[in-house]
């Protein structure tokens, strides 16, 4: 399948510490949606978890060897081709952990048919469902991308800020764009905006003609497209311009991506998950260095998925998957010495000599008590073309 393929850690990274250590490796799984609704935005996901493997190898400090990778395509939306792949993880390629995956839907489904049942740790860079959190996952699933609870309220918060009182809503008829459209709607209307027209959408139809129609009857020139970039919130967008039913638009994160901001005029805008803007200066400072997009939606959260994966082993001492588990906490909150995005060979070198870590990272890594974090939001507009932070909502 287009994008996939297996790494090999990144190659025989010499000066491991002696002949034995190089002689071992681990394998770590990556679940994520190479192609479908998010293909235009897994490009940079990968390419950040993929760094943090990169940086990890050639420290040669990880304990347990070359880390290597071995990927699955999710598809993002269709649960069991999302099972099978980490089903093939978990039972052939001996994973110790899963970086993975991404869609909420498809999350829930290999949470409950996989994680639970095998009793291994997935870290999933941009699931947001709300209705994950509620799930008996046995503490084996973790998060480093804030849930829609907190994203919805944002995105009304900055609409009514910038004027628009009125406006239709359409969203992915999935666990995402639902959980999103609800959270969303509700404080916005909640805040004394008006929801004009408020409609689900299917994704990958052949014509989204009837559905545009259908928003633009309420009257409102804003439609909030709540969606994903490469299937439905593409059609979506193509329909309203082909008629010129709409002239602005608001974005959630899953249509943040260069085929959306190059299908409209400047001015509309959106919403994607960010750290402060001196921690994302610093994860684009790595990123680059390591060719990586920075910018992209989700790069420094699949980064952290990763390096949380890595740290968590690291501090077991153990590739044994409950090991890891009672350590995915330990390394990610407070207290400890603070470790960033581009020393990973230093946080580990702490680890293994006893000191404890407190992993910030890409994006300012804290979890809760259900192994989500608080998040914050940029503001993005469209500026010549392209999606520009305005400014960090927290």
């Amino acid at each position: 399948m287009k994008n996939i393929k297996s790494i090999a850690g990144v190659a025989l990274l010499a000066m491991m510490a002696t002949t034995s250590h190089a002689a071992k490796s681990v394998t770590v799984g990556e679940l994520q949606g190479f192609t479908g609704p998010l293909e235009s935005m897994i490009g940079a996901m990968s390419g950040g978890a993929n760094l943090a493997v990169t940086e990890a190898n050639a420290s040669g400090k990880f304990l347990q060897g070359t880390i290597n990778v071995v990927q699955g395509d999710s598809v993002c939306i269709d649960p069991a081709v999302a099972i099978a792949q980490a089903e093939k993880m978990v039972n052939e390629d001996n994973v110790m952990a899963i970086m993975g995956p991404n869609c909420s839907g498809n999350t829930i489904a290999v949470i409950e048919g996989v994680i639970v049942p095998n009793g291994i740790v997935s870290i999933s860079p941009s699931a947001t469902s709300p209705a994950i959190d509620a799930l008996d996952d046995g503490g084996f699933f973790f998060r480093t991308a804030a849930p829609d609870t907190k994203q919805g309220p944002m995105l009304a918060k900055v609409a009514m800020a910038r004027g628009q009182t009125d406006m239709a809503v359409t969203h992915s008829n999935s666990d995402y764009g639902k959980a999103l459209a609800d959270a969303f709607v509700a404080a916005y209307e909640g805040m004394g905006g008006t929801v004009t027209v408020f409609s689900a959408h299917e994704d990958d139809k052949a014509d989204y003609s009837a559905d545009v129609a259908a928003l633009s009857a309420g009257g409102s020139a804003t439609l909030a497209v709540l969606g994903y970039a490469d299937t439905g919130g593409r059609g979506i967008i193509a329909a309203s311009e082909d008629t010129g039913a709409f002239t602005d638009y608001v974005f959630g994160d899953g249509m943040i991506s260069e085929v959306t901001s190059g299908a409209i005029a400047d001015g509309s805008w959106g919403a994607k998950p960010s750290p402060s803007a001196e921690l994302q200066a610093a994860w684009e400072v790595v990123a680059t260095a390591g060719g990586v997009d920075g910018k992209g939606v989700y790069s420094g959260e699949s980064y952290d998925a990763m390096a949380l994966i890595i740290l968590a082993a690291q501090a077991a001492g153990s590739t044994d998957r409950a090991a890891i588990q009672a350590e995915v906490m330990n390394v990610a909150n407070a207290p400890g010495n603070k470790c960033h995005a581009g020393k990973l060979g230093e946080c580990l070198k702490m680890i293994s000599g006893g000191l404890p870590v407190d992993y910030v990272g890409a994006t300012g890594v804290e979890l809760d008590a259900v192994g989500t974090p608080n998040g914050s939001y940029a503001e993005q507009e469209v500026i010549a073309g392209a999606f520009t932070t305005v400014t960090v909502h927290n």
